[in-house]
């Protein structure tokens, strides 16, 4: 099944998706933080789930705002 939507309902959907990864991104960047003594694999698997939200996040940034992160690398 296929909705068509139009640009600002798909400008909406989009920032909900980076609201959401912003929240998990913080989730996952305290949790490896709280493992990093006790469980150094966990923290480090938290901290792989941390990366990957941060590239989520800017992929989106890119599409909201072009250019926003030229040069970073």
């Amino acid at each position: 099944m296929t909705d068509v939507v139009d640009s600002d309902e798909l400008l909406r959907r989009i920032q909900r998706a980076r609201a959401c990864a912003v929240r998990e991104e913080r989730t996952w960047r305290t949790r490896s933080e709280e493992l990093s003594a006790s469980d150094p694999q966990g923290a480090r698997d938290a901290t792989v789930r941390q990366l990957s939200y941060e590239a989520v996040l800017r992929v989106l940034d890119e599409i909201l705002t072009p250019g926003k992160h030229t040069g970073e690398g």
